[in-house]
């Protein structure tokens, strides 16, 4: 990857980044607590929802720029046809090398192939706003799949010091809500979770598209 595409995925990274947080973080605060234990009053409902944005919008942009450097950088490393079948594959290994969790290993290359297919379909690349919205299609599909694993990690935070679900095995804390609620337990906020993250995959991957094409553009100009 040469100098300037890594600079255009570290800017375009922590724009998107920056983006996503200052809109969606009041709507993760909501998820968060219709997923504790205690419920979603209790835990505190609407009160103080906006609390912690700063400091998590100055996070991100870090945060969001070293995922997007690594992310296209594997990407280059493993090149490959975009006709070939290993495509999914090479996306796969670059959304798990910007971050290993299960949500980026099904959104990136749903993201992938959903602008490919779309490329394809209208015999062009995606505009950014078409890839904004393969991006909401990838996020709320991958919210969806992945929301048990997110009721796991957020009853071990919410668990008292000393409990069985405070000792961070996910596969215990997924048997403890299955025993307890149940299918709707595992689910719990899937359908705020979806809409937000659908919401966050459109601005997040929306915004560093847009940016990373006129960070590149600007370059290309450049003497």
């Amino acid at each position: 990857m040469d100098r300037p595409g890594f600079m255009a995925a570290l800017v375009a990274g922590g724009v998107a980044g920056v983006s996503v947080d200052l809109i969606l973080f009041p709507l993760d605060t909501i998820k968060t607590r219709l997923q504790s234990p205690q419920g979603f009053h209790k835990a505190g409902g609407f009160h103080g929802i906006y609390a912690g944005v700063p400091s998590a919008a100055i996070g991100s942009f870090p945060n969001a720029a070293a995922f997007f450097i690594t992310y296209e950088y594997v990407k280059w490393f493993l090149h490959t046809d975009s006709s070939s079948y290993l495509t999914p594959m090479k996306h796969m290994l670059a959304a798990s090398a910007g971050e290993m969790i299960p949500f980026s290993l099904v959104q990136f290359p749903l993201w992938e192939s959903l602008k490919a297919l779309w490329s394809w379909r209208q015999d062009h690349v995606v505009d950014s706003w078409q890839s904004a919205v393969c991006g909401a299609f990838a996020g709320g599909f991958a919210a969806a799949v992945t929301t048990p694993l997110d009721v796991a990690k957020t009853r071990i935070m919410l668990a008292k010091a000393g409990s069985g679900t405070a000792n961070g095995n996910v596969l215990s804390a997924l048997h403890g809500v299955w025993r307890s609620q149940g299918l709707a337990g595992l689910f719990a906020g899937v359908f705020p979770r979806m809409a937000a993250i659908s919401l966050g995959g459109f601005i997040f991957l929306g915004a560093y598209d847009r940016t990373h094409s006129l960070l590149l553009e600007v370059g290309r100009k450049s003497p």
